[in-house]
């Protein structure tokens, strides 16, 4: 697989996760949900941290959340660049499609993610019990590098009210699937995934 031809299926990529999201952010509400399918979900929420939220505040607790927004804004830009050079790296070497077509929906989701991250902040008005503007008069809801991810992918599949003796939270109603994602994020979980499945493939030895 061609660098070019990388170059273009990270384009289709960003393109389909930045068009989503503009319409999510333009059109729904800040936890505003539509029910297409009993199992699928429209469900627009922002994530202003990692995966499922988290962040990195929460495991060190003498740095403030908007301090570590912008460190894991900035670590995640110096990824991206890491990525990028494995992709060249990988196509100048000729290496297995897997691998190539892993790397480059790695890197394609990983540069979704981050447009939110450093621009949103500044190209939009705040979701919160308003459909937010797109580049408002009075300008972002915050700073750049301080932007928040949009997610609206909900997949509830199935419920279930776990037994008593279950150990970890037995007597509770679980629900599967619960997080909220978008495309970056299919992106990126496709990517690795391929790549633990396919990994004899991806990384052959000669």
């Amino acid at each position: 697989m061609s660098l070019k031809k990388s170059i273009v299926l990270i384009f289709i990529v960003l393109l389909i996760d930045q068009v989503s999201k503009i319409y999510i952010k333009t059109h729904f509400k800040l936890q505003e949900n539509i029910e297409v399918f009993s199992w699928f979900q429209i469900y627009f929420i922002e994530n202003d941290g990692m995966a499922w939220g988290t962040k990195i505040s929460d495991f060190v607790s003498f740095i403030s959340d908007r301090s570590a927004k912008i460190f894991l804004t900035v670590f995640r830009i110096v990824a991206i660049f890491g990525i990028g050079y494995w992709l060249f790296d990988a196509t100048r070497k000729n290496a297995s499609r897997i691998l190539i077509l892993s790397i480059a929906l790695i890197f394609a989701g990983a540069l979704g993610n981050i447009i939110d991250s450093v621009f949103y902040g500044v190209l939009f008005e705040d979701s919160f019990n308003q459909v937010a503007a797109f580049l408002p008069e009075t300008g972002g809801y915050d700073s750049l590098l301080h932007g928040r991810v949009v997610d609206m992918l909900y997949f509830p599949l199935f419920e279930i009210d776990l037994p008593e003796w279950f150990p970890l939270g037995g007597g509770k109603r679980f629900n599967f699937f619960e997080p909220v994602f978008n495309v970056a994020d299919m992106a990126i979980s496709t990517g690795f995934i391929m790549l633990i499945v396919f990994n004899k493939r991806a990384f052959p030895k000669h």
